[in-house]
């Protein structure tokens, strides 16, 4: 039998419209002016060299370079969405490579920024806040405003290494601030974890079911920046108080490592909620140890003006 890449030789000289359309496809690939430039650097792609490499040619010209033929990411020409050619030439043989475009490059970049935030119960608008959409002309909220600018412009000095403790009443946008500062120290490379009180006492407390309570405690306390959001809604037992959250910032605090707070107590009104367990039982000086705690690793920034819900 007659082996199958020499019958398909021998059909493609043999059929007349093949040849045909050969010949054309070699008109528009060595007319091409990108091509044409690959040729003079190399004069040996001639002759039945070139009929060799054509394909691979034929490919780069059919292909738009630097996004110029593409409206967009989703509506990319190329046979690798994102991705454009480019030519290598080894002897008589053509290669091709293909590198990421600009646009591929920048929704890489915003999805690996987006990974860095990570969250426990948060609603979209938080994830997605900016600092570019805060009121910066809001007077009562002036001062937060510009805490949250002094932090970032510290960052990766002695004086980032503590967090911000949000208080005020509902609806001052305490936790769209840390929204928006989550999504700074993303464009930072800086990993944060947003986490909402109540569903974490709740997560905390189901696994124990499954014997992830180490792990998931190991995720909080070596996270960069950690927020806890509306601390003090939160049903507290003396387990948690305790073992759960006064372990995760006695590492923090030990570690130097940031934790931002939201909550509708200022810290002295906070220390009589923790004193106070879910069973009525007073601990001052466990609740005193907390807050401790939380004031070495936190900087106590009231937040007032509008109910932006009632908006």
């Amino acid at each position: 039998m007659e082996p199958i890449q020499a019958s398909l030789k021998k059909w493609m000289k043999d059929n007349e419209s093949f040849q045909k359309r050969f010949q054309e496809m070699k008109r528009e690939t060595i007319s091409d002016p990108e091509v044409q430039a690959v040729m003079e650097k190399n004069p040996q792609l001639s002759g039945s060299v070139l009929d060799r490499n054509l394909m691979r040619l034929f490919e780069y010209k059919s292909q738009s370079k630097n996004c110029e033929d593409c409206p967009s990411l989703d509506k990319c020409i190329n046979i690798l969405k994102g991705y454009t050619p480019q030519v290598q030439v080894e002897g008589e043989d053509v290669r091709l490579t293909y590198d990421r475009c600009y646009r591929k490059v920048q929704e890489d970049e915003q999805k690996e920024k987006q990974t860095l935030i990570q969250s426990l119960y948060m609603p979209k608008d938080v994830l997605e806040a900016s600092i570019d959409n805060l009121d910066h002309s809001d007077l009562e909220r002036s001062n937060a405003v510009r805490e949250m600018v002094q932090y970032l412009q510290a960052i990766g000095t002695k004086q980032a290494e503590k967090g911000l403790y949000f208080s005020g009443p509902f609806g001052v946008g305490k936790t769209y601030f840390l929204g928006a500062i989550a999504k700074e120290l993303a464009e930072r490379r800086i990993g944060s974890m947003l986490i909402y009180m109540p569903e974490f006492v709740r997560e905390m407390k189901s696994s124990l079911k499954d014997d992830s309570v180490n792990r998931k405690m190991e995720e909080f306390k070596k996270i960069p920046v950690l927020m806890l959001d509306d601390i003090g809604s939160e049903s507290l037992s003396a387990w948690f108080r305790d073992e759960i959250l006064g372990s995760i910032l006695q590492y923090r605090m030990m570690e130097r490592l940031p934790v931002f707070f939201t909550s509708n107590y200022t810290m002295d009104q906070l220390e009589k909620h923790l004193a106070t367990s879910n069973r009525g039982e007073t601990e001052q000086l466990k609740a005193g140890r907390i807050m401790e705690r939380i004031k070495q690793v936190s900087k106590e920034v009231p937040i007032f003006g509008e109910n932006r819900r009632n908006i």
